[in-house]
């Protein structure tokens, strides 16, 4: 597996991590506000600021000059569940929004969003390692991995302007610890 590949399986891991807590924030009865918008902020600019970027940008038009469709096939499958994702993850900030204001069935709202991205995330993130970073790994030639990767390490660097990749790393691994099983 090239750099490149391990770079998004990483992120992966991470990600899978973040998705457990909100599962486990879902067994609660009255979340903490603090522990919600760490969540939210963590999807928004680690998973799909971040992640999604260096797919979005660089690995599907890369895939795309190789001939895999993104109207049709597993790359335009993946545009559309980073599209899916952000709608759940509106639905989060919508439900937290509520929340504060103190709406009534605002937590039923906020859960099944919650839900809705845990679900959709574990499908998606088993799509892409078991059946299109393989077939990306392959189609590549090494030259093409290896820009690849600085590609990964520019955009991850770029966004480190504010929080840098470790720091989202962290933040999941203190919510993890809080709500380890």
């Amino acid at each position: 597996m090239s750099a490149a590949i391990q770079n998004l399986e990483t992120d992966h891991q991470h990600i899978l991590r973040l998705i457990g807590v909100m599962e486990r924030i879902t067994l609660t009865t009255d979340p903490d506000m603090q522990h919600l918008d760490t969540v939210l902020m963590v999807i928004r600019e680690f998973a799909d600021g971040l992640h999604h970027a260096k797919e979005e940008k660089h690995l599907f038009p890369l895939m795309a000059a190789k001939g895999y469709s993104t109207e049709k096939g597993p790359v335009a499958v993946m545009l559309y569940e980073h599209e899916m994702g952000r709608n759940f993850v509106k639905g989060i900030a919508e439900g937290i929004s509520q929340m504060r204001a103190g709406e009534p069935e605002s937590v039923n709202y906020l859960y099944a969003n919650m839900i809705g991205y845990v679900d959709l995330l574990k499908n998606h993130i088993s799509k892409e390692n078991n059946v299109l970073f393989p077939m990306a790994d392959n189609a590549f030639t090494n030259t093409e991995k290896e820009n690849l990767f600085i590609a990964f390490a520019e955009v991850e660097s770029i966004h480190a302007a504010g929080e840098g990749k470790q720091d989202y790393i962290s933040l999941i691994e203190k919510l993890a610890a809080i709500y380890s099983a």
